[in-house]
């Protein structure tokens, strides 16, 4: 046992040693190696992040949204829809929402104005998120100017600024009372922009959609789940686009790895001869190999996805963020809360270290099996 252990002592030294004397080379193969893993494994961890985050965000939104349509566009919808849903079994509420967008041409970005039942404002105030504060440079109690449809000057007094912890759901969001946000957008008394349905049973939000579309087959029924789907629909097409321009990178990475299947150098063939000719056996040398392979993709995976981790989870992504979340003047500044499955980092590393590991071991048991003259003398 204990020569078993010696001789595997000798093999994990050897390939340390080997690793050293070749340290320039392998240096730059780690550091070009470690730059594939972290740029995949960036994107890996983003995208899927994003797909976290979207979903806490929308977990909180309406389990059902009903807008009426006119020639394929959302429209605004009657007040006098809520009964005809409230007679669906299953209804347990339905509650009419006032919301749309508001084009600054100062700061040429769009707003989104929505009116709070629950939190009612009074007339001619306003609550702005913190990136309409910042890009207006507004504070409690200033002004800002609107232009209602009709052309007319609209003031309204800000009366408050939203918490910078709801910043990715607020940042471009202004909250207005009812009645002016029917002045500025010139919308009668009687309508709504969308309707709200609560439904007593999760399982049967489907089914109630489907009878809100048999009866009123002017309207279009949304389920969150439905929003979700088309969230991480976007992320996934977005994580795509990015990839696409990492695809030379990566056809650069497996050319590398198909080269170093294809052969050794004449010094690594040496190396291979004069083991052979010591007494090594076959089994010996690809074993040394593969702890010299395993231990240069192991290193640049493990530092890849340090790296990635620091670049998307601490600095904020400044690479990939302007891709994959989308150009916005109000983007909101939020961190993104740290999320890394399993899963992740199996298929990670499959696509890069297994290859890697797997082309060293195919050129040194083609040398092994040689006879270790033949083997020095080429």
């Amino acid at each position: 046992m204990s020569h078993i252990v010696n001789k595997q002592r000798n093999i994990l030294d050897f390939a340390l040693s080997s690793l050293l004397r070749r340290k320039g080379r392998n240096l730059a193969l780690v550091t070009v190696y470690t730059l594939v893993v972290f740029a995949l494994a960036s994107v890996m961890f983003f995208t899927q992040a994003l797909k976290k985050e979207a979903a806490l965000v929308l977990g909180a939104t309406p389990e059902l949204i009903v807008q009426k349509m006119v020639a394929g566009r959302h429209d605004l919808i009657p007040l006098s829809y809520i009964d005809q849903i409230k007679k669906i079994r299953g209804v347990a509420a339905v509650t009419p929402r006032l919301w749309g967008y508001y084009y600054d041409p100062l700061i040429r970005a769009n707003y989104t104005l929505l009116v709070n039942d629950t939190y009612p404002l009074p007339e001619k105030t306003i609550a702005v998120g913190a990136g309409i504060a910042r890009v207006r440079n507004a504070h409690r109690g200033s002004k800002i100017n609107f232009f209602a449809y009709d052309g007319k000057p609209v003031v309204l007094q800000v009366r408050g600024i939203l918490s910078e912890e709801s910043e990715l759901l607020s940042s471009d969001l202004i909250l207005i009372s009812a009645a002016d946000f029917r002045r500025l957008f010139g919308i009668p008394a009687g309508y709504a922009t969308d309707l709200t349905v609560q439904v007593r049973n999760q399982k049967e939000i489907a089914t109630v959609a489907a009878k809100i579309q048999q009866f009123l087959p002017d309207t279009r029924p949304i389920l969150r789940d439905e929003i979700m789907r088309t969230y991480e629909a976007v992320f996934d097409w977005r994580a795509g686009i990015v990839i696409v321009v990492l695809l030379g990178a990566l056809l650069a990475f497996l050319i590398f790895a198909w080269d170093k299947a294809a052969g050794l150098s004449a010094e690594e063939r040496r190396e291979i001869g004069i083991l052979k000719a010591i007494g090594w056996e076959t089994a010996d040398v690809l074993q040394l190999k593969f702890w010299e392979g395993l231990s240069v993709s192991l290193t640049a995976f493990l530092l890849g996805i340090i790296l990635a981790y620091i670049h998307i989870f601490l600095a904020a992504a400044p690479l990939f963020a302007t891709v994959i979340k989308g150009w916005s003047i109000l983007y909101p500044n939020f961190r993104l809360t740290p999320f890394v499955s399993f899963s992740q980092i199996a298929v990670l590393f499959f696509f890069t270290v297994a290859p890697y590991t797997v082309a060293t071991i195919i050129p040194s048991w083609r040398a092994a099996t040689i006879d270790p003259d033949q083997v020095m003398r080429t």
